[in-house]
């Protein structure tokens, strides 16, 4: 927006046990089926890389020297494609504090349960906001004051190993409010005068986005992704592929493209070309997606046929749904333990997830881990084997 009021949002209704498919979401089946019986190809938009081939996910044949992993059955699998079906992914989730310094990250990793099947640990090294959590060399990051730590990827990765643990990282891409600040072109601009759009007016601490229009944007998650499963880290969840919580005083504001059914191209294509950063270092590339998000109905990059991976970490954060999720029409409401939330989360968002590979990551600062562990019950009641505690 241009220096306006965000406002309070409105809830219409109130059901707590409903969870009906969007006129939205059947606008964007009827494009895919058109798409699909006409073997008509997508042509991505300029700021990204092509979009894949809509017959199959990339990665379908893996190259030898991706990484293999066993699941719980005992079998082997690659790390992308169609085997990932199998791909088990079991972690805990380290917070900021833990991973300040090595010794902060060494107490984190000895505190972990040595009973509950953890595999990987998994660390924020990007995080809502842009902040990045280690000494990261991409130029940007360090222009843009980024870089909030002076601990290097290797040794991250090296004291993890010895604690006897696989490296994973978190990346929030798109929710990056410092990029912007300093390289206005990775944000959106209103299209009357080119002017910064910002989330909020200014006296209201209003922030720029990124967008996955922008080249400037996707040089450097690349760089950023490129960097870290160079690293040595197996998994790279990339979190926050969104747009920004548009209004319609916003939209007329932006290019019309992010006024259209379609525009989950922009979010499809950028996730692919990370995908491929991730991939040619040997890592597997996984989705995040928070739970409150998909509620909201701000999942556009949930596009089964479109996207090279195959697996979506889905994001349940206890202490964020107490407080009710809208999606402008419906109220949802939770209360109770993080099982009981995590429950009823998954009975409204399951059915949206049949088409992906799934683990369950169940957060929250207010709970103690063995809290948070207790949802792996409900979890695996999903037919869920994965799954991701802190």
């Amino acid at each position: 927006m241009k220096r306006k009021n965000k406002g309070r949002k409105i809830y219409k209704t109130k059901e707590k046990n409903y969870y009906g498919k969007s006129t939205f979401g059947k606008m964007v089946s009827g494009l895919l089926t058109v798409l699909l019986i006409g073997g008509i190809g997508f042509i991505g938009y300029s700021a990204a890389e092509p979009i894949i081939n809509l017959t199959h996910h990339k990665g379908d044949k893996p190259a030898p020297a991706l990484p293999e992993t066993t699941d719980d059955t005992g079998k082997e699998g690659a790390s992308s494609g169609e085997n990932a079906v199998n791909e088990r992914y079991s972690a805990a989730a380290l917070n900021v504090k833990d991973i300040e310094s090595l010794s902060t990250l060494e107490k984190a990793l000895h505190a972990l349960p040595t009973d509950e099947r953890i595999e990987f640990v998994e660390v924020p090294l990007k995080v809502k906001g842009g902040a990045v959590n280690y000494a990261s060399s991409v130029s940007e990051a360090q222009n843009c004051q980024a870089v909030q730590s002076s601990v290097t990827l290797s040794d991250m990765v090296s004291v993890i190993e010895d604690a006897g643990f696989k490296p994973a990282a978190n990346i929030s891409t798109l929710h990056d409010n410092l990029l912007p600040a300093v390289y206005p072109e990775s944000g959106y601009t209103t299209t009357d005068d080119g002017s910064q759009w910002l989330d909020n007016d200014p006296n209201n601490n209003g922030k720029p986005w990124t967008t996955p229009y922008s080249q400037t944007t996707l040089k450097y998650l690349s760089d950023i992704v490129s960097e870290v499963s160079g690293a040595g880290f197996e998994r790279i969840i990339c979190s926050d592929l969104v747009y920004p919580e548009f209004r319609q005083s916003d939209l007329k504001l932006l290019d019309e493209k992010l006024g259209k059914s379609d525009r989950f191209m922009g979010l499809t294509s950028a996730a692919n070309l990370l995908y491929e950063k991730s991939v040619e270092n040997g890592a597997s590339m996984y989705i995040g997606v928070s739970a409150t998000d998909m509620l909201k109905g701000n999942s556009d990059v949930l596009q089964p046929m479109l996207l090279s991976a195959n697996t979506v970490v889905l994001e349940i954060d206890v202490d964020e749904l107490v407080y009710g999720v809208s999606d402008g029409h419906t109220l949802y409401e939770f209360e109770g333990s993080p099982e009981e939330i995590t429950d009823k989360c998954l009975k409204f968002l399951s059915p949206k997830l049949t088409d992906f590979n799934v683990a369950v990551k169940v957060k929250g600062q207010g709970r103690t881990r063995e809290e948070l562990s207790k949802a792996k019950d409900k979890i695996a009641g999903y037919g869920y084997s994965s799954f991701v505690i802190g």
